[in-house]
């Protein structure tokens, strides 16, 4: 169900409830101008007839007409069918230039976005025209053939971008011979519209018009841009921003030439115009395209909805009718018919009252009047009852406002999706913009991080979209701003994040180091002490051993010596030279030295020269090297593998 003048019910929220407050004032004054002129003890015999029941049902009557006549003012609609229509139009195709010069931002967002927002702009314009679509840069495309489908010219639209055709730079004469044979033949009424900057990098797009006026082929520029330039720029693979440059890497600047697209527009038996603010296609409609011959058709099927205003009329009469019928004062019956006609009177009153009431259960305004009240959940159950009489693109945009203010944000998101595909732009623009904020409220909602982040990307996503199809609403540029400024902070967060983890990880490698360099220096330790015991005791058996053989040699000199017989001068001069020289002492030719001490035997030492041999062996001996200690590494160094 829907209604072909939907903001005739806006006056239910007006008229009704001010006729309810003037009865009751109505009555209110009333009696106060009796009791001025009329003692209070007379009224109740001068009001005995009148019924106070019976004036509320007029009123009652009264308001439910007003009200049904309101809706059908409105003009419910139930139903449909499709129907050939014939239709008188053109056959437009529109050449929209995708080079990269259509990414400069001289106007808002950019060159390319305008232009495709020019065409929906016609699109609307050309009701019973057909549509066709040539995207073109360093070569030419038909994206679309001439179609009475706004859907599938509209899909075709949404499709372009500069990186579509394969080849770069900008062909207007190619454009022009690539849309000509997307004409029928026979047909008279051809338009061909160019939507570009005028940078033209071939030759032959004054001629290339001329021939296609030949061909009966009217040929309208619209020029984007600005005559000052701008700088343009692109990104990279990387997503990085940079300037676009020539082969000598200069920075490209691209600026608007209005000379050839005059050129080409006179020599097409057309016209030009700049593209500047929103009326600029519906003046080229008006003035260019509407005062051309059009050709008959009948390809394009029209859904004609079925009215049914005439039942909330019927009714309206009928209450009015009732309301005339019934007297303010009551009568005594004069038979027991009459009574009884009375009494049916009544009942056919409340059925007709309960007939009223049924079908106001699931409509537009019941819905509406249920959202203003702040039932939404109620609101919501309606508009989806609803929808599945009639898929109007508002009843799910009401729904989605209605899910959004009870909490249902997946809900929401999924109805203003719905939306979204309306053919209005305005309605297109705030399904979008109601989505992002459904989309972001659902992601501070989350707890995971990156779902947090896949939510508002796609809310900036849906601002971007709002913005495009209304360049000038601030909310719209607010909440992008905002979405933007959460999604840089929730970034630095994960960042920080990930640096903490890995400074404790870091942290804790270097303990890990620390404890591996601490058990190992507790193992040299180990090592060192247990030599170091070892020492101790190879040096306490060399004390015993030293001190035994001492003992051996007090005993023996205790016990004394018997010298050897004298065999000669000679033989016991010798024998005495070899005793001097093992007891270290020294002399010179036959001279004796007599240092008081006793002869021994021979093969024995005495107890000086045994106590000068272990002096010689104790400074000889060496203490064996300690290893240095490892010191630990720094972190901040690289770590050598060789």
């Amino acid at each position: 169900m829907r209604f072909e003048h939907p903001a005739l019910l806006w006056l239910l929220l007006v008229l009704p409830p001010a006729m309810v407050v003037f009865f009751w004032w109505a009555t209110r004054k009333r009696l106060s101008l009796l009791t001025q002129f009329v003692q209070a003890r007379l009224l109740p015999g001068l009001l005995s007839g009148l019924s106070p029941a019976r004036q509320y049902t007029r009123f009652a009557c009264l308001t439910l007409a007003v009200s049904l006549l309101i809706v059908a003012l409105a003009r419910p609609q139930w139903g449909f069918a499709w129907e050939d229509v014939k239709q008188r139009g053109l056959d437009i195709v529109l050449a929209v230039d995708t080079s990269r010069s259509m990414l400069a931002e001289d106007i808002a967002p950019n060159r390319l976005a305008r232009a495709k927002l020019a065409a929906m702009d016609l699109m609307q314009q050309a009701k019973s025209d057909r549509l066709g679509l040539v995207a073109f840069a360093g070569v030419a495309f038909l994206q679309c053939p001439l179609t009475f489908d706004d859907g599938a010219f509209r899909q075709s639209l949404d499709a372009l971008d500069v990186n579509i055709l394969p080849q770069g730079g900008t062909a207007l004469a190619e454009a022009i011979q690539t849309a000509l044979p997307a004409y029928r033949e026979g047909d008279n009424h051809k338009v061909l519209i160019l939507l570009t900057d005028g940078e033209d990098h071939e030759e032959g797009a004054v001629e290339a018009a001329a021939a296609a006026a030949k061909a009966d082929v009217r040929i309208f520029t619209i020029g984007i841009g600005s005559t000052e330039g701008e700088v343009l720029r692109a990104r990279d693979a990387s997503g990085r921003v940079d300037y676009v440059r020539d082969e000598q890497g200069n920075v490209v600047k691209s600026r608007l030439n209005e000379d050839l697209l005059e050129k080409i527009a006179a020599a097409g038996n057309g016209a030009y115009l700049r593209l500047q603010g929103s009326k600029t296609m519906e003046l080229l409609y008006q003035n260019g395209l509407a005062p051309l011959p059009r050709n008959d058709g009948q390809e394009k099927l029209v859904k004609r909805y079925h009215e049914r205003f005439h039942w909330p009329l019927a009714m309206a009469i009928l209450l009015l009718l009732i309301e005339i019928l019934i007297p303010e004062s009551s009568r005594k019956p004069r038979s027991t018919q009459a009574s009884t006609g009375a009494r049916s009177l009544a009942s056919a009153v409340v059925v007709l009252l309960l007939a009223v009431s049924l079908p106001a259960s699931a409509s537009p305004s019941s819905a509406l009047r249920e959202y203003k009240a702040g039932n939404y959940d109620s609101a919501l159950k309606q508009f989806q009852e609803l929808q599945n009489k009639n898929q109007d693109p508002r009843l799910h945009f009401n729904a989605g406002a209605a899910a959004y203010r009870e909490g249902k944000l997946d809900q929401a998101i999924e109805e203003f999706g719905k939306a979204a595909n309306a053919k209005e732009l305005d309605l297109q623009q705030m399904a979008y913009y109601n989505r992002g904020n459904s989309r972001f409220y659902q992601g501070a909602q989350t707890q995971d991080p990156k779902a947090r982040g896949t939510q508002w990307q796609q809310s900036l996503q849906d601002f971007e979209s709002a913005l495009k199809l209304n360049p000038k609403d601030s909310d719209a540029q607010f909440n992008r701003e905002l979405v933007k400024q959460k999604i840089e902070e929730l970034k630095q967060q994960q960042q920080q994040q990930q640096q903490q983890d890995n400074q404790q990880q870091q942290n804790q490698d270097q303990k890990d180091q620390q404890q591996q360099q601490q058990q190992q220096q507790d193992q040299k330790d180990q090592q060192q002490q247990n030599q170091q015991q070892q020492q101790a005791q190879n040096q306490q058996q060399q004390d015993q051993q030293s001190a035994s053989q001492k003992d051996e040699q007090q005993k023996d000199s205790s016990q004394g010596s018997k010298p050897e017989e004298q065999k000669g001068g000679a033989e016991k001069q010798q024998s005495q030279q070899q005793a001097k020289s093992a007891a270290g002492g020294e002399q010179s030719g036959d001279e004796k030295k007599d240092d008081g001490t006793e002869p021994t035997a021979a093969g024995q030492m005495t107890r000086e020269q045994a106590q000068r041999l272990l002096d010689s062996q104790k400074e000889d001996e060496k203490v064996i090297p300690m290893k240095p200690e490892n010191n630990p590494r720094d972190s901040r160094k690289p770590r050598k593998d060789w």
